[in-house]
């Protein structure tokens, strides 16, 4: 299965883009941001917020200056005005009352009403006097706005034409309280007593009309007060209604973005987070991809991170296949297609190297009739012409172009040549060529994308085929028992060096399983030994059939076992003895008309977790075996430094 088999095989991803959305959706998208870079998002929240903040301001700025106002006109207009009129009123009642007093023309009391009617005139001028000094010029003692609306506060047309009004009909008090004393002397005859009635009739109209024009004045100042102090009641009330209207949008607003932020940034956040867990335990699900929800920059990271996440599993994929492909050309011919297939890489050639001979030849795709090679012929009888294999680096023309003089130049034609090394040697070379311009740099911008996607391929590739060069290597040689087909103890002789290498240059674990049959002595005893040979060649194949390709399994000597899990993690080892003892104990060999079922007994160690020595692993595997058998027999134990009682290996 390729990469691009595996997404064929997963569920596509939650795409939101612009296409098939509602009106509806549309709308909330742009009123919402979603599309818009995050920087700018949080610019138009911060827009936002101000003008909410400005709102509030503005909606406390009005009401505490519309209240200013009219405390200003309650304060500096009404309440003076009403003061005043009221005054007045007094002193005209008592001037009224005065006029009496002085038309009886009673020597004792005149001259007193006299006096007292000319201070009630007086009074009233000071009055009129001190509330049109007030109405010309209000206090300037507060700031410029405050000020400004004590000035506006002050501005009264009607008390400005009733000062006009009541002064007038002072004066003309005045006047005829003038023109009564002076014919209500009593020593005036009585002659003049016509001249005093026209005189007192005047002053007593007068007084009247001043009495009706300051009552009037009072009953509107007092209407001026109802309707303030309602304007002030009015005033808290809307601005009591605003703000609370102002806060319930403004925390609207607040819990849609908020929401919205928890939908556009928490959810993929955390599906990425869900996917990176998975990537490390290596449960990839890619049905669980990152749903893309916007345009932005979250948007782009999920899609980058779904694209990842692809990679990632059809390289595991990838891997875990061609662990199992049987032969290095089933794995070269695979390499070969996820270059052609996923990764759009159409001019490729993988050579496989042979450093006994010396000699190189490209496996795949394979040179067949007039097909031409990229490089010189004489690479193919002496690989050391080859610069990659010489140096066991890559070589690229990108970098500079003519590196390789085995490379044939072709106009628009670059190349980079990947060794395969395994243990220091190069076993083979994969030679990409990719467009180029006259200069000899990329031509096409996403090669270098295509390959750091190859190289991670290959890296992917080599342990594999270094296992399965050794596989195959072995399997040409001696080192195979005649009677199981395993390998025998001599391959691990032979080849411990190149094992224990290649792991720890992969930071990566053996598992090492030290086997044994259960009572085996008795089936040789009971059966004989053709029967013994029937059950070690059945076992034999339900070992490999158990592990891996890429594992090793070797007739230790007798009947027991050696298993070598390659690559493994710490703890694996454990599982796959259980896996091992489970499959040997549901085993039935028939042996003429019987039928016979056997156990084995299993110890576990891990190479290097559990020790640097590699054969000391084995005999701690050894030391895990016999207590196992101590316990009981067809179980599996992992050592445990306990075990060991005898110092130093």
């Amino acid at each position: 299965m390729t990469k691009a088999h595996a997404k064929d095989l997963a569920a596509e991803p939650t795409h939101t883009t612009a296409d098939g959305l509602s009106m509806f959706q549309r709308l909330r998208r742009q009123l919402t941001f979603v599309d818009l870079p995050i920087r700018r998002k949080f610019l138009l929240f911060a827009a936002g917020a101000l003008f909410w903040f400005a709102s509030m301001a503005s909606v406390t700025v009005f009401s505490l200056t519309a209240t200013h106002y009219k405390y200003h006109q309650i304060a500096e207009r009404i309440i003076p005005h009403g003061q005043a009129a009221n005054a007045v009123l007094a002193h005209l009642r008592s001037l009224d009352a005065d006029l009496r007093l002085i038309l009886e023309a009673n020597p004792t009391a005149y001259i007193g009403a006299a006096q007292s009617a000319r201070d009630h005139v007086k009074a009233i001028r000071t009055v009129n006097a001190a509330l049109s000094l007030q109405q010309g010029a209000p206090a300037q003692t507060g700031t410029l706005v405050e000020n400004f609306v004590r000035l506006l506060a002050a501005t009264d047309p009607a008390g400005v034409q009733y000062l006009h009004s009541i002064m007038a009909v002072t004066d003309r008090i005045d006047h005829a309280l003038d023109g009564v004393l002076t014919t209500t002397m009593p020593t005036i005859k009585a002659s003049a007593s016509q001249a005093r009635t026209g005189s007192f009739n005047q002053l007593k109209a007068q007084i009247a009309e001043a009495i009706g024009i300051t009552e009037q004045h009072a009953r509107r100042i007092e209407e001026e007060y109802a309707a303030a102090n309602d304007g002030i009641y009015q005033v808290i009330r809307h601005s009591v209604h605003a703000t609370l209207a102002v806060l319930l949008v403004a925390s609207l607003l607040l819990i849609c973005f908020v929401r919205w932020i928890i939908v556009a940034f928490q959810q993929p956040i955390s599906a990425i987070i869900q996917q990176i867990d998975s990537l490390q335990t290596g449960d990839i699900d890619l049905a669980k991809k990152v749903s893309i929800k916007s345009q932005d920059e979250i948007g782009t990271l999920s899609t980058k991170f779904n694209a990842l996440v692809d990679n990632v599993y059809g390289m595991t994929i990838y891997k875990k296949v061609i662990e199992e492909d049987s032969s290095l050309d089933e794995i070269y011919h695979r390499l070969g297609t996820v270059f052609e297939d996923d990764l759009e890489i159409g001019e490729y050639t993988i050579y496989e190297v042979n450093a006994q001979s010396k000699e190189m030849h490209a496996c795949y795709p394979p040179l067949i009739g007039d097909t031409q090679m990229h490089c010189g012929p004489e690479i193919l009888t002496d690989c050391g012409q080859c610069r990659a294999v010489k140096t066991g680096h890559n070589v690229s023309s990108f970098e500079y172009p003519g590196i390789c003089r085995r490379f044939i130049q072709e106009e628009g034609i670059g190349h980079v040549c990947i060794p395969l090394m395994a243990d220091g040697n190069t076993s083979g070379v994969v030679q990409l060529r990719f467009p180029a311009d006259p200069q000899g740099a990329m031509l096409d911008d996403e090669t270098p994308q295509k390959l750091f996607n190859a190289s991670t391929y290959i890296n992917q590739s080599l342990s594999v085929i270094e296992a399965k060069r050794l596989m195959q290597t072995l399997r040409d040689s001696a080192m195979v028992d005649p009677l199981t087909g395993l390998y025998n103890r001599r391959f691990l002789q032979d080849h411990t060096k190149q094992l224990i290498s290649g792991v720890l240059r992969r930071q990566k674990q053996i598992g090492l399983l030290v086997c044994d049959l259960d009572y085996f002595k008795q089936v040789n005893d009971t059966h004989g030994h053709d029967a013994g040979d029937l059950i070690l060649k059945e076992t034999s194949q339900v070992l490999k059939k158990t592990v891996r390709d890429s594992d090793i399994v070797i007739r230790f000597g007798g009947e027991e076992f050696l298993v070598l899990l390659l690559d493994v993690a710490p703890g694996d080892a454990m599982l796959v003895a259980e896996k091992i003892r489970a499959a040997v104990e549901k085993t039935q060999i028939t042996l003429g008309d019987k039928v016979l079922q056997k156990t084995i007994s299993i110890g576990v160690a891990e190479y290097p977790d559990d020790t640097e020595g590699f054969w000391q692993a084995i005999k701690y595997a050894d030391v895990a075996l016999y207590r196992a058998k101590d316990e009981g027999r067809n179980r599996a134990v992992r050592f445990t430094t306990e075990m060991w009682q005898h110092g130093d290996f």
